[in-house]
């Protein structure tokens, strides 16, 4: 994999077919794909994926986490793995395993430091992509979580094509009023791929003061159910605020793991059992 400096290297020509089967074959071994959305950015997509990973793997699932936002990799930071890299052996590229034996892939596991963008137009990020997926030993997973893009753009639309057999998607927002407006452009976006839509979460939904014991919508109130009645899609569920989080991700801790009985983690633990069960008819019970 390359970086700045280095461009994707020219392959020799081969038909887009064989690149498709070759993948496909690399990814045999993974039961369910799911495309983590969004809108916009600043939602907490990436927090979002990594703690959801986190929650599954809890369950005594097998999980990757594929970190396909090649311009704004944050997967590693929250989930521990930062600094670390992917080796090479003759059968191809070797995850990351971090925390609860969640593997990773992450082009920033590729780069030479933290502060090195990525600067790729459309057709080298397209080639990253097909290099990442075709050349990773995958192995056996319950569940791949593809961290994408924000946005309705050209990369996420790349990503989301290049990917064979996708389960479906999880939209995430936050309760603004803006979020509400633009989560429905990422709900139209997966229609338009025929892309089955999971259900939609809602991140930052209220802060409860320590203090008092009260709920502070600080973001609006509502928001995240109300766009998936409209969009005739399931809520899975909300995350509340918590300043630990924000503490997490600045440490580079993974908050599911460092706190498991916060309600945040609760609630995760709680959409984790939804999305089994939606996608695998389990009658796993939450708790």
């Amino acid at each position: 994999m390359s970086t700045q400096k280095s461009a994707p290297r020219k392959m020799p020509f081969r038909p887009i077919q064989e690149i498709q089967k070759s993948i496909e074959e690399r990814l045999k071994g993974v039961k369910h794909k799911i495309a983590i959305m969004s809108g916009k950015g600043g939602v907490g997509k990436s927090f979002v994926t990594a703690n959801l990973a986190f929650a599954l793997a809890y369950r005594g699932k097998k999980v990757i986490i594929l970190d396909a936002d090649f311009y704004g990799p944050s997967i590693p930071k929250m989930t521990g793995t930062e600094g670390q890299r992917v080796y090479a052996t003759p059968e191809g590229l070797v995850p990351v395993t971090g925390p609860l034996g969640v593997k990773i892939v992450s082009v920033d596991f590729m780069l030479p430091d933290d502060e090195t963008p990525v600067v790729w137009r459309g057709p080298m990020l397209t080639n990253a992509m097909l290099e990442l997926l075709e050349n990773t030993i995958w192995g056996e997973a319950d569940y791949m979580l593809i961290d994408l893009p924000p946005g309705t753009g050209d990369a996420p639309l790349t990503v989301a094509q290049m990917i064979p057999n996708l389960t479906g998607a999880i939209i995430v927002t936050i309760p603004s009023e803006v979020s509400q407006k633009v989560v429905m452009k990422s709900i139209n976006f997966a229609k338009k791929l025929n892309l089955p839509i999971i259900g939609l979460i809602e991140n930052m939904s209220g802060f409860t003061c320590p203090c008092d014991g009260k709920t502070y919508p600080i973001f609006g109130s509502g928001g995240g159910k109300k766009v998936a009645e409209k969009a005739g899609i399931e809520f899975l569920g909300s995350i509340p605020l918590d300043p630990r989080i924000s503490e997490c991700n600045d440490k580079g801790i993974p908050f599911f793991v460092e706190y498991p009985d916060s309600p945040a983690a609760k609630a995760f633990l709680k959409i984790a059992d939804k999305v089994t069960k939606k996608v695998e008819g389990s009658k796993e019970e939450s708790s």
